[in-house]
């Protein structure tokens, strides 16, 4: 097998260590025929309309901008976070007591779970770019709370958009019809006949396995992964907005 070994270790631990890596490379073929298969589907449909969400123009002033503006120049994939912002109305977690959202009613703060996604994107976005593709954060709350939102969590690279003016998160299954925000991570891509709907996070829709979360970005949650690395595995614990002093982290 892998022909390595680590100091100390028992034989015992090296028998079981090369069957478990058995498992991840299933693993990874697994993940890669999904992939594949993802990269197969069938042509999405066309967007209904030329959404007309509010963000932050060139200038950094408050403007209208339009879905297929979204897409720079030679890039024709857009890769598109919807958050809950604001949060769910079932909602329990501690909101924020500093910084600027701290200003917001409670039930208008947004999704721990989705802010520490969020955390963990931001960091990602500069490389996506490089390689090719458009990333943006849709929320439902208004341009100034979300752009509080991203100075109080230090974002630099995301860019942020309000949905408030449309219907775009009610169509794109980012929104119940009590008007609860869902989250849902969506891909969209622009060919010669118009912006096409081509992947979404559906697995937040269906029933998880017993004992898990719905794990509907599961490949893509960083903070998460890491922990299923240890011993003890994901613990009994959810994301917050703030962790002892300070607002962020």
């Amino acid at each position: 097998m892998t022909m390595i070994s680590f100091p100390n270790e028992s034989s015992e631990y090296r028998a079981a260590r090369e069957r478990l890596l058995q498992k991840e490379i299933e693993l990874r073929r697994a993940m890669e025929d999904v992939a594949v298969a993802r990269r197969a589907l069938p042509k999405g449909g066309l967007v209904p309309q030329d959404y007309v969400f509010d963000g932050p123009g060139p200038d950094g002033k408050p403007a209208r901008i339009k879905l297929s503006e979204l897409f720079a120049p030679g890039k024709d994939t857009l890769i598109l976070y919807s958050m809950m912002f604001p949060r769910h109305p079932q909602e329990t977690r501690e909101v924020a007591t500093s910084g600027g959202t701290a200003k917001l009613a409670p039930a208008d703060q947004p999704c721990p779970s989705c802010t520490a996604l969020l955390d963990q994107f931001d960091g990602a976005v500069g490389h996506l770019e490089a390689a090719g593709f458009n990333f943006v954060v849709v929320a439902k709350t208004s341009l100034d709370n979300l752009l509080t939102l991203g100075r109080d969590r230090g974002w630099k690279n995301m860019r942020l958009i309000s949905s408030a003016g449309n219907s775009f998160k009610r169509d794109y299954q980012a929104e119940a019809e009590d008007g609860a925000q869902l989250p849902v991570l969506s891909v969209f891509h622009r060919d010669g006949d118009g912006v096409r709907h081509f992947w979404s996070s559906e697995l937040g829709f269906v029933p998880p396995e017993p004992g898990q979360d719905p794990r509907a970005v599961g490949t893509c949650e960083i903070l998460w992964n890491l922990m299923d690395f240890t011993p003890a595995g994901r613990p009994n614990w959810n994301e917050q907005l703030q962790y002892g002093e300070g607002c962020c982290h």
